[in-house]
Protein backbone atom coordinates (compact mmCIF):
# COMPACT_ATOMS: atom_id res chain seq x y z
CA UNK A 1 0.00 0.00 0.00
CA UNK A 2 2.79 2.21 0.86
CA UNK A 3 4.04 1.83 -2.54
CA UNK A 4 1.24 2.62 -3.87
CA UNK A 5 0.69 5.48 -2.39
CA UNK A 6 4.01 7.33 -3.26
CA UNK A 7 2.91 6.60 -6.81
CA UNK A 8 -0.04 8.29 -6.78
CA UNK A 9 2.24 11.30 -5.83
CA UNK A 10 4.22 10.48 -8.45
CA UNK A 11 1.51 10.28 -10.74
CA UNK A 12 -0.46 13.36 -9.24
CA UNK A 13 3.33 15.47 -9.66
CA UNK A 14 3.18 13.96 -13.76
CA UNK A 15 0.02 15.86 -14.01
CA UNK A 16 0.64 19.22 -12.24
CA UNK A 17 3.76 19.19 -14.53
CA UNK A 18 1.72 18.84 -17.98
CA UNK A 19 -0.92 21.27 -16.67
CA UNK A 20 2.08 23.78 -15.65
CA UNK A 21 3.66 23.06 -18.98
CA UNK A 22 0.17 23.56 -20.60
CA UNK A 23 -0.58 26.88 -18.22
CA UNK A 24 3.13 28.45 -19.46
CA UNK A 25 2.72 27.87 -22.95
CA UNK A 26 1.20 31.08 -23.61
CA UNK A 27 4.24 33.09 -21.46
CA UNK A 28 6.51 33.31 -24.40
CA UNK A 29 4.06 35.46 -26.32
CA UNK A 30 4.29 38.01 -23.34
CA UNK A 31 6.52 40.95 -23.78
CA UNK A 32 10.14 41.42 -22.88
CA UNK A 33 9.09 43.49 -19.89
CA UNK A 34 6.19 41.26 -18.71
CA UNK A 35 8.63 38.44 -18.35
CA UNK A 36 11.21 40.82 -16.61
CA UNK A 37 8.94 42.33 -14.11
CA UNK A 38 7.01 38.60 -13.47
CA UNK A 39 10.20 37.06 -12.99
CA UNK A 40 8.88 33.65 -14.63
CA UNK A 41 12.42 32.29 -15.24
CA UNK A 42 12.30 32.76 -19.01
CA UNK A 43 15.77 34.21 -18.72
CA UNK A 44 18.30 31.66 -18.82
CA UNK A 45 21.17 32.66 -16.73
CA UNK A 46 22.68 29.99 -14.96
CA UNK A 47 22.16 27.41 -17.97
CA UNK A 48 24.68 29.85 -20.39
CA UNK A 49 27.05 30.39 -17.31
CA UNK A 50 30.16 29.86 -19.56
CA UNK A 51 29.63 32.18 -21.91
CA UNK A 52 28.83 34.83 -18.73
CA UNK A 53 32.64 33.30 -17.01
CA UNK A 54 33.70 34.45 -20.72
CA UNK A 55 32.43 37.60 -20.67
CA UNK A 56 33.22 38.37 -16.86
CA UNK A 57 37.62 36.77 -17.81
CA UNK A 58 37.49 39.64 -20.96
CA UNK A 59 36.42 42.13 -18.48
CA UNK A 60 38.69 41.27 -15.73
CA UNK A 61 41.63 40.81 -18.51
CA UNK A 62 41.20 44.54 -19.74
CA UNK A 63 40.82 45.86 -16.54
CA UNK A 64 44.06 44.51 -14.85
CA UNK A 65 45.64 45.67 -18.35
CA UNK A 66 45.00 49.57 -18.06
CA UNK A 67 45.95 48.94 -14.57
CA UNK A 68 48.95 47.36 -15.35
CA UNK A 69 49.45 49.81 -18.10
CA UNK A 70 48.17 53.41 -17.59
CA UNK A 71 48.50 52.72 -13.66
CA UNK A 72 46.78 55.41 -11.10
CA UNK A 73 47.27 58.55 -11.30
CA UNK A 74 47.69 58.94 -7.23
CA UNK A 75 46.19 62.85 -5.84
CA UNK A 76 48.23 64.88 -3.67
CA UNK A 77 46.71 63.56 -0.11
CA UNK A 78 48.75 60.05 -1.35
CA UNK A 79 51.44 60.95 -3.31
CA UNK A 80 52.57 64.12 -1.86
CA UNK A 81 53.49 67.53 -3.33
CA UNK A 82 51.90 71.37 -4.08
CA UNK A 83 49.05 72.37 -5.62
CA UNK A 84 48.39 76.03 -6.82
CA UNK A 85 44.79 77.25 -7.93
CA UNK A 86 43.52 80.26 -9.07
CA UNK A 87 40.27 81.44 -11.33
CA UNK A 88 40.67 80.46 -14.86
CA UNK A 89 39.76 83.47 -16.75
CA UNK A 90 41.24 83.26 -20.56
CA UNK A 91 43.79 81.10 -18.95
CA UNK A 92 44.99 78.68 -21.51
CA UNK A 93 46.93 75.32 -19.96
CA UNK A 94 49.89 76.38 -22.21
CA UNK A 95 50.71 79.41 -20.36
CA UNK A 96 50.12 78.35 -16.95
CA UNK A 97 53.08 75.86 -18.26
CA UNK A 98 55.53 78.11 -19.55
CA UNK A 99 54.96 80.66 -16.46
CA UNK A 100 55.90 77.41 -14.36
CA UNK A 101 59.39 76.66 -16.13
CA UNK A 102 60.35 80.14 -16.67
CA UNK A 103 59.91 80.88 -12.57
CA UNK A 104 61.22 77.38 -11.43
CA UNK A 105 63.16 76.12 -14.11
CA UNK A 106 61.07 72.72 -14.44
CA UNK A 107 57.92 71.48 -15.93
CA UNK A 108 54.97 71.04 -13.67
CA UNK A 109 53.33 67.56 -12.78
CA UNK A 110 50.11 68.46 -14.42
CA UNK A 111 48.13 71.61 -15.26
CA UNK A 112 44.43 70.89 -15.53
CA UNK A 113 41.25 73.19 -16.02
CA UNK A 114 38.32 72.12 -13.67
CA UNK A 115 34.64 73.38 -14.34
CA UNK A 116 33.43 75.28 -16.96
CA UNK A 117 32.47 78.72 -17.09
CA UNK A 118 33.01 81.31 -14.37
CA UNK A 119 33.54 78.72 -11.99
CA UNK A 120 36.33 77.18 -13.91
CA UNK A 121 39.88 76.74 -11.96
CA UNK A 122 43.23 76.24 -12.71
CA UNK A 123 44.98 74.00 -10.70
CA UNK A 124 48.35 73.34 -10.87
CA UNK A 125 50.32 70.13 -9.15
CA UNK A 126 53.79 69.95 -8.74
CA UNK A 127 56.35 68.15 -6.62
CA UNK A 128 56.84 69.48 -3.10
CA UNK A 129 58.17 73.05 -3.11
CA UNK A 130 59.42 75.35 -0.58
CA UNK A 131 57.59 78.33 0.63
CA UNK A 132 60.17 80.70 -1.12
CA UNK A 133 58.79 78.76 -4.50
CA UNK A 134 55.47 78.77 -4.02
CA UNK A 135 55.96 82.53 -3.55
CA UNK A 136 57.78 82.96 -6.32
CA UNK A 137 55.28 81.06 -8.26
CA UNK A 138 52.11 83.44 -6.87
CA UNK A 139 53.65 86.20 -7.63
CA UNK A 140 55.04 85.40 -11.51
CA UNK A 141 50.93 83.70 -12.16
CA UNK A 142 49.40 87.05 -10.76
CA UNK A 143 51.33 89.68 -12.84
CA UNK A 144 50.68 87.21 -15.51
CA UNK A 145 47.10 86.41 -15.50
CA UNK A 146 45.92 89.24 -12.86
CA UNK A 147 43.40 86.63 -11.78
CA UNK A 148 40.01 88.36 -10.00
CA UNK A 149 38.81 87.76 -6.49
CA UNK A 150 35.13 87.38 -5.29
CA UNK A 151 34.66 91.30 -5.82
CA UNK A 152 35.69 90.70 -9.19
CA UNK A 153 38.54 92.93 -8.83
CA UNK A 154 42.48 91.26 -9.48
CA UNK A 155 43.60 90.52 -6.53
CA UNK A 156 46.90 87.86 -5.25
CA UNK A 157 44.55 86.32 -2.76
CA UNK A 158 42.47 84.76 -5.39
CA UNK A 159 45.76 82.35 -5.88
CA UNK A 160 45.68 79.52 -3.06
CA UNK A 161 48.10 76.86 -2.46
CA UNK A 162 48.17 73.84 -0.10
CA UNK A 163 51.13 71.72 0.68
CA UNK A 164 51.26 67.39 1.36
CA UNK A 165 54.50 65.91 2.23
CA UNK A 166 55.49 62.72 1.36
CA UNK A 167 55.31 61.48 4.97
CA UNK A 168 51.26 62.19 5.23
CA UNK A 169 50.96 60.75 1.90
CA UNK A 170 52.09 57.79 2.76
CA UNK A 171 50.22 57.47 6.47
CA UNK A 172 46.95 58.78 3.88
CA UNK A 173 47.81 55.48 1.76
CA UNK A 174 48.22 53.39 4.88
CA UNK A 175 45.18 54.36 6.58
CA UNK A 176 43.33 53.03 3.27
CA UNK A 177 44.33 50.10 2.74
CA UNK A 178 43.72 49.39 6.25
CA UNK A 179 40.32 50.47 6.15
CA UNK A 180 39.74 47.80 2.75
CA UNK A 181 41.30 45.33 4.67
CA UNK A 182 39.24 45.28 7.70
CA UNK A 183 35.51 45.68 5.50
CA UNK A 184 36.55 42.81 3.68
CA UNK A 185 37.49 40.78 7.08
CA UNK A 186 33.59 41.75 8.49
CA UNK A 187 31.82 41.31 5.10
CA UNK A 188 34.13 37.28 4.67
CA UNK A 189 32.86 36.79 8.49
CA UNK A 190 29.34 37.55 8.22
CA UNK A 191 28.70 35.99 4.84
CA UNK A 192 30.59 33.00 6.14
CA UNK A 193 28.18 32.92 9.24
CA UNK A 194 24.84 33.91 7.68
CA UNK A 195 25.27 31.59 4.68
CA UNK A 196 27.32 28.33 3.92
CA UNK A 197 30.54 28.14 2.80
CA UNK A 198 29.94 28.16 -1.36
CA UNK A 199 27.71 31.31 -0.95
CA UNK A 200 30.46 33.20 1.19
CA UNK A 201 33.30 31.95 -1.69
CA UNK A 202 31.10 33.06 -4.09
CA UNK A 203 30.31 36.95 -2.76
CA UNK A 204 34.14 37.60 -2.10
CA UNK A 205 34.76 36.31 -5.59
CA UNK A 206 31.84 38.77 -6.84
CA UNK A 207 33.56 41.58 -4.50
CA UNK A 208 37.22 41.20 -5.79
CA UNK A 209 35.56 40.50 -9.60
CA UNK A 210 34.00 44.60 -8.72
CA UNK A 211 36.79 45.99 -6.90
CA UNK A 212 39.25 45.02 -10.05
CA UNK A 213 36.80 45.96 -12.59
CA UNK A 214 36.15 49.54 -11.04
CA UNK A 215 40.22 50.29 -10.28
CA UNK A 216 40.25 49.03 -13.95
CA UNK A 217 37.84 51.59 -15.31
CA UNK A 218 39.56 54.55 -12.89
CA UNK A 219 42.92 53.73 -14.53
CA UNK A 220 41.36 54.13 -18.08
CA UNK A 221 39.83 57.57 -17.50
CA UNK A 222 42.43 58.93 -16.02
CA UNK A 223 40.97 60.58 -12.47
CA UNK A 224 43.39 61.07 -9.68
CA UNK A 225 42.81 58.57 -6.34
CA UNK A 226 42.20 60.67 -3.43
CA UNK A 227 40.95 59.92 0.14
CA UNK A 228 37.44 60.40 -1.29
CA UNK A 229 37.96 57.62 -4.08
CA UNK A 230 38.62 55.05 -1.31
CA UNK A 231 35.28 55.95 0.86
CA UNK A 232 33.52 55.18 -3.04
CA UNK A 233 34.90 52.11 -3.42
CA UNK A 234 33.74 50.88 0.52
CA UNK A 235 30.50 52.01 -0.63
CA UNK A 236 30.41 49.96 -3.79
CA UNK A 237 31.83 47.22 -2.28
CA UNK A 238 29.20 47.61 0.12
CA UNK A 239 26.72 47.95 -2.62
CA UNK A 240 27.88 44.57 -3.78
CA UNK A 241 27.39 42.43 -0.75
CA UNK A 242 23.60 44.10 -0.52
CA UNK A 243 22.96 43.01 -3.92
CA UNK A 244 24.31 39.47 -3.83
CA UNK A 245 22.42 39.16 -0.66
CA UNK A 246 18.90 39.61 -1.75
CA UNK A 247 19.70 36.95 -4.58
CA UNK A 248 21.46 34.51 -2.68
CA UNK A 249 18.16 34.66 -0.01
CA UNK A 250 16.30 33.89 -3.05
CA UNK A 251 18.15 31.01 -3.80
CA UNK A 252 18.43 29.79 -0.41
CA UNK A 253 15.04 30.10 -0.07
CA UNK A 254 14.11 28.02 -3.64
CA UNK A 255 16.48 25.33 -2.38
CA UNK A 256 15.53 24.91 0.71
CA UNK A 257 14.92 20.79 0.51
CA UNK A 258 15.42 20.83 -2.73
CA UNK A 259 16.98 17.25 -2.47
CA UNK A 260 13.53 16.02 -1.49
CA UNK A 261 11.40 17.10 -5.10
CA UNK A 262 12.40 16.10 -8.13
CA UNK A 263 10.95 19.30 -10.03
CA UNK A 264 13.93 21.07 -10.75
CA UNK A 265 17.54 20.65 -10.45
CA UNK A 266 19.35 23.00 -8.39
CA UNK A 267 20.61 24.78 -11.10
CA UNK A 268 17.07 25.25 -12.84
CA UNK A 269 16.13 26.57 -9.10
CA UNK A 270 19.15 29.11 -8.92
CA UNK A 271 18.12 30.12 -12.19
CA UNK A 272 14.10 30.76 -11.01
CA UNK A 273 15.62 33.07 -8.30
CA UNK A 274 17.52 34.86 -10.36
CA UNK A 275 14.64 35.64 -12.66
CA UNK A 276 12.35 36.76 -9.34
CA UNK A 277 14.91 39.35 -8.36
CA UNK A 278 16.19 40.75 -11.57
CA UNK A 279 13.87 43.76 -11.54
CA UNK A 280 14.66 44.28 -7.82
CA UNK A 281 17.96 44.70 -8.80
CA UNK A 282 17.30 47.01 -11.65
CA UNK A 283 15.17 49.38 -9.66
CA UNK A 284 17.67 49.43 -6.76
CA UNK A 285 20.20 50.32 -9.24
CA UNK A 286 18.20 52.79 -11.42
CA UNK A 287 17.16 54.35 -8.13
CA UNK A 288 21.05 54.70 -6.70
CA UNK A 289 22.09 55.60 -9.80
CA UNK A 290 19.97 58.34 -10.27
CA UNK A 291 21.23 60.50 -7.68
CA UNK A 292 25.03 59.39 -8.43
CA UNK A 293 24.78 60.82 -12.17
CA UNK A 294 22.94 64.14 -11.05
CA UNK A 295 26.13 64.47 -8.80
CA UNK A 296 28.20 63.89 -11.50
CA UNK A 297 26.78 66.39 -13.52
CA UNK A 298 27.06 69.15 -10.67
CA UNK A 299 30.71 68.21 -10.25
CA UNK A 300 32.16 68.28 -13.55
CA UNK A 301 29.91 71.02 -15.40
CA UNK A 302 28.42 73.54 -12.52
CA UNK A 303 30.54 73.41 -9.81
CA UNK A 304 34.17 72.23 -10.99
CA UNK A 305 34.86 70.39 -7.68
CA UNK A 306 37.26 67.80 -8.25
CA UNK A 307 35.82 65.51 -5.08
CA UNK A 308 32.73 65.44 -6.05
CA UNK A 309 33.78 64.41 -9.10
CA UNK A 310 35.94 60.93 -7.88
CA UNK A 311 33.58 60.12 -5.79
CA UNK A 312 30.68 60.09 -8.39
CA UNK A 313 32.43 58.66 -11.15
CA UNK A 314 33.57 55.47 -8.63
CA UNK A 315 30.17 55.41 -7.13
CA UNK A 316 28.33 55.02 -11.14
CA UNK A 317 31.04 52.65 -12.18
CA UNK A 318 30.63 50.32 -8.84
CA UNK A 319 26.74 50.44 -9.13
CA UNK A 320 26.77 49.31 -12.37
CA UNK A 321 29.33 46.31 -12.18
CA UNK A 322 28.25 45.23 -8.71
CA UNK A 323 24.59 44.67 -9.95
CA UNK A 324 26.15 42.96 -12.84
CA UNK A 325 28.53 40.75 -10.52
CA UNK A 326 25.71 39.50 -8.44
CA UNK A 327 23.38 38.37 -11.30
CA UNK A 328 26.31 37.42 -13.88
CA UNK A 329 28.88 36.03 -11.97
CA UNK A 330 27.95 35.29 -7.87
CA UNK A 331 25.14 33.12 -8.45
CA UNK A 332 26.61 31.49 -12.12
CA UNK A 333 29.85 30.53 -9.92
CA UNK A 334 27.57 28.95 -6.62
CA UNK A 335 25.81 26.92 -8.64
CA UNK A 336 29.52 25.68 -10.66
CA UNK A 337 30.63 25.01 -6.74
CA UNK A 338 27.73 23.53 -5.65
CA UNK A 339 27.60 21.58 -8.41
CA UNK A 340 30.75 19.79 -7.76
CA UNK A 341 29.22 18.61 -4.27
CA UNK A 342 27.75 14.68 -3.98
CA UNK A 343 24.44 15.70 -3.07
CA UNK A 344 23.43 17.89 -6.05
CA UNK A 345 25.11 15.92 -8.77
CA UNK A 346 22.73 12.72 -6.88
CA UNK A 347 20.06 15.16 -7.09
CA UNK A 348 20.55 16.20 -10.27
CA UNK A 349 20.87 12.54 -11.58
CA UNK A 350 17.64 11.96 -10.29
CA UNK A 351 15.74 14.90 -12.01
CA UNK A 352 17.26 13.88 -15.11
CA UNK A 353 15.91 9.94 -14.62
CA UNK A 354 12.46 11.38 -13.71
CA UNK A 355 12.18 13.26 -16.92
CA UNK A 356 12.67 10.13 -18.98
CA UNK A 357 10.18 9.73 -21.31
CA UNK A 358 10.48 5.51 -20.59
CA UNK A 359 10.66 5.70 -17.52
CA UNK A 360 7.70 7.85 -16.63
CA UNK A 361 4.84 6.65 -19.04
CA UNK A 362 5.84 2.71 -17.40
CA UNK A 363 5.15 4.42 -13.64
CA UNK A 364 2.24 6.78 -15.12
CA UNK A 365 0.52 2.99 -16.53
CA UNK A 366 0.05 1.60 -13.40
CA UNK A 367 -3.59 2.60 -11.75
CA UNK A 368 -3.87 4.09 -8.18
CA UNK A 369 -5.78 2.17 -5.42
CA UNK A 370 -8.03 5.53 -4.52
CA UNK A 371 -8.15 5.56 -9.02
CA UNK A 372 -9.04 2.29 -9.09
CA UNK A 373 -11.30 2.13 -6.15
CA UNK A 374 -12.97 5.23 -7.55
CA UNK A 375 -14.07 3.48 -10.93
CA UNK A 376 -11.37 5.42 -13.24
CA UNK A 377 -9.87 4.52 -15.57
CA UNK A 378 -6.09 4.04 -15.73
CA UNK A 379 -4.34 7.89 -16.90
CA UNK A 380 -2.17 7.18 -20.29
CA UNK A 381 0.64 9.06 -20.38
CA UNK A 382 3.08 9.44 -23.35
CA UNK A 383 6.59 10.40 -24.05
CA UNK A 384 4.98 13.94 -24.89
CA UNK A 385 2.91 14.46 -21.77
CA UNK A 386 6.14 12.86 -19.61
CA UNK A 387 7.79 15.13 -17.23
CA UNK A 388 10.02 17.16 -18.34
CA UNK A 389 11.94 20.44 -17.23
CA UNK A 390 9.63 22.98 -15.98
CA UNK A 391 8.78 25.78 -18.81
CA UNK A 392 9.26 29.48 -18.06
CA UNK A 393 6.89 30.30 -15.27
CA UNK A 394 5.97 26.84 -14.17
CA UNK A 395 4.78 26.84 -11.00
CA UNK A 396 6.45 24.11 -8.54
CA UNK A 397 4.88 20.96 -7.93
CA UNK A 398 3.36 20.56 -4.67
CA UNK A 399 0.99 23.81 -4.19
CA UNK A 400 -2.95 23.83 -5.27
CA UNK A 401 -1.56 21.53 -7.94
CA UNK A 402 -0.84 18.41 -6.26
CA UNK A 403 -1.55 17.44 -2.69
CA UNK A 404 -0.48 13.75 -1.69
CA UNK A 405 -3.75 12.31 -1.76
CA UNK A 406 -3.65 10.70 -5.07
CA UNK A 407 -6.41 12.77 -6.91
CA UNK A 408 -6.42 15.50 -9.00
CA UNK A 409 -7.77 18.46 -8.10
CA UNK A 410 -11.10 20.04 -9.28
Amino acid sequence: MASKSTEAVELTESDAAVLDDETSAQLPHHSFLSRLYTGTGAFEVIGRRRMWYVISGVIVAISIAAILVRGFTFGIDFAGGTKVSFPRGDTQVSQVEDVFRQTLGSGPESVVIVGSGSSATVQIRSEHLTNDQTEQLRNALFDKFQPKGPDGKPSKQAISDSAVSSTWGGQITKKAVIALVVFLVLVSLYITVRYERYMAISALASLVFDLVVTAGVYALVGFEVTPATVIGFLTILGFSVYDSVIVFDKVEENTHGFQHTTRRTYAEWANLAVNQTFMRSINTSLISVLPVVALLVVAVWLLGVGTLKDLALVQLVGIIVGTYSSIFFATPLLVTLRERTELVRTHTRRVMRRRSPAKSASKAAEPTSESASAGDEPKKITAASAPSKPAPGARPAGGRHARPTGKRNR
